[in-house]
């Protein structure tokens, strides 16, 4: 998972700057109306619902903002109806990429996408070109400066957890996407507050990149996040932190 983690952590920390507020509200407006379309509005009976409002409530956005997001996913209010779809593709080095997006013309989002491929050493994919190379999984990051190894592996696994795993100064703790919730609330249970917890795609291996094929990668996955429609992007490199730090 080495590399998953850095990126992750580094991609938590920009999200969170004032100067990203406004991309990152848009993201999180389209997530709670697509959530609350597909699963209604009660976040009490819909996971996805409950975790998008969590991640909106965690950036400072207004409840009304997330309030009228919901109305307008379940139909209370008029507003833009959005498509989810999943883009696959290569990175510099052979690396494996899938996109989630939701945009309210197909046309428009996948030519722009293809362009930010061949932009940055990369290109698109057919559709199943590399999802065989991830699996869906519930994935925290914690620092280890938080819990000691055996202390927070007896939390996790006590409440579901697959896994848990060192990378670098973190901890990395894998779920099925089912236990996520019971794990997430495990952790923080604990008084621990993660950096990073998300339902999302992860490799089942890793291509290690160095040099100018390490920049150009991190080049494509930051362009890849800053389009409006996409909502998350994995992929399976490995980069150093000296690599990521001259990025």
């Amino acid at each position: 998972m080495s590399g998953h983690s850095k990126w992750a952590t580094i991609k938590h920390k920009k999200g969170a700057t004032d100067a990203k507020r406004g991309k990152v509200f848009t993201k999180l407006i389209k997530e709670i109306t697509v959530a609350a379309r597909t699963g209604g509005g009660d976040a009490g009976a819909n996971a996805r619902l409950r975790k998008a409002i969590s991640d909106a409530k965690a950036a400072n956005m207004p409840n009304d903002t997330i309030d009228r997001a919901i109305k307008r996913g379940t139909g209370e209010l008029e507003g833009v109806s959005y498509d989810e779809i999943t883009y696959e593709g290569y990175g510099p080095g052979g690396v494996a990429i899938m996109i989630d997006s939701m945009t309210d013309n197909r046309n428009r989002t996948v030519a722009e996408i293809r362009h930010i491929f061949s932009k940055n050493g990369g290109n698109m994919g057919a559709s199943g070109s590399v999802s065989y190379l991830f699996d869906k999984k519930g994935y925290i990051v914690v620092e280890k400066s938080a819990k000691s190894e055996d202390e927070l592996f007896e939390i996790v696994t006590e409440a579901g957890a697959e896994d848990l795993k060192e990378d670098g100064e973190n901890f990395e703790i894998i779920t099925s996407p089912e236990n996520f919730d019971a794990v997430l609330t495990a952790v923080k249970d604990a008084g621990v507050d993660p950096q990073v917890a998300e339902v999302e795609m992860i490799p089942q291996n890793q291509v290690k990149l160095e040099g100018n094929e390490a920049r150009q990668m991190l080049k494509l996955m930051e362009a890849l996040e800053e389009h409006d429609d996409v909502q998350t992007v994995s992929a399976n490199f490995d980069i150093s932190e000296a690599d990521m730090a001259t990025a």
